[in-house]
């Protein structure tokens, strides 16, 4: 039960201050937070702690609980990714997600057709196929897990563990353009074929090829994206300079 409170706390939380209904320099006190919830102090405690490793708020002595500014967050972190998938922001954590993936996914299709070892090349050809069936039955569930799938063993396989340490990352992208109805049921015939492509390259060591076709698929993504994102201001992060 404990563990569901805390969970409770730290959504309900981090929905709100990501969302901006709990601003920049709002003030939380734990007493009152309490009564809100209907938690313990331990609980709020705790959720307090998590939410300030993610950077979105800061506790004063005397003072309280200060929300923090969207420039202070952890941007990299699933669950801020996916409270901003869920709010008014949707668009703008699309744009750099699919920004960030089509600066990485294409190096990191390089390096597995260099570096993967074969079990793992041998698995990426697996998905794919499975991954372009799913898409033609239209099976939605099944479409997105081996979506996940192919993806996170891409970049495992470049075998650069910063590219790898970027699944949960992608997996959050993929599922929350699914959740919030952003994937057709039949997804496009040649983004199916430029999967298999790339794993197939991939397997034989092509990597110009792989590259290529994994440039081809971040493209088409950006394009069939980029009106989620239209008029969507850009965050631009102060430069820390002491």
């Amino acid at each position: 039960m404990s563990t569901s409170l805390h969970h409770r706390a730290i959504e309900n939380l981090g929905t709100r201050i990501v969302a901006g209904e709990l601003p920049t320099g709002h003030i939380m006190l734990a007493e009152q937070l309490e009564d809100e919830l209907k938690v313990s102090r331990s609980v709020i405690r705790e959720a307090v702690r998590v939410l300030q490793s993610l950077g979105l708020v800061e506790t004063t002595k005397r003072v309280g609980i200060k929300v923090l500014p969207s420039s202070r967050w952890n941007p990299f972190d699933a669950q801020v990714i996916r409270w901003r998938l869920s709010g008014d922001g949707r668009g703008a954590q699309l744009r750099s997600l699919a920004e960030l993936r089509s600066a990485v996914e294409p190096a990191a299709a390089e390096l597995a057709a260099l570096n993967a070892p074969a079990r793992l090349r041998r698995e990426l050809v697996d998905i794919a196929h499975d991954l372009r069936d799913a898409g033609h039955s239209g099976d939605v569930p099944r479409f997105l897990e081996l979506d996940i799938a192919f993806h996170s063993v891409l970049l495992s396989g470049s075998g650069n563990e910063m590219f790898a340490n970027l699944m949960g990352q992608v997996a959050e992208t993929l599922t929350g353009r699914t959740v919030h109805g952003l994937m057709p049921d039949h997804p496009h015939e040649g983004a199916l074929q430029w999967h298999v492509d790339l794993a197939e390259a991939v397997a034989a060591g092509d990597a110009p090829a792989a590259r290529a076709a994994s440039d081809r698929i971040m493209r088409r993504t950006m394009s069939r994206m980029s009106g989620t994102w239209t008029d969507q201001p850009r965050v631009f992060i102060p430069v820390r300079r002491d």
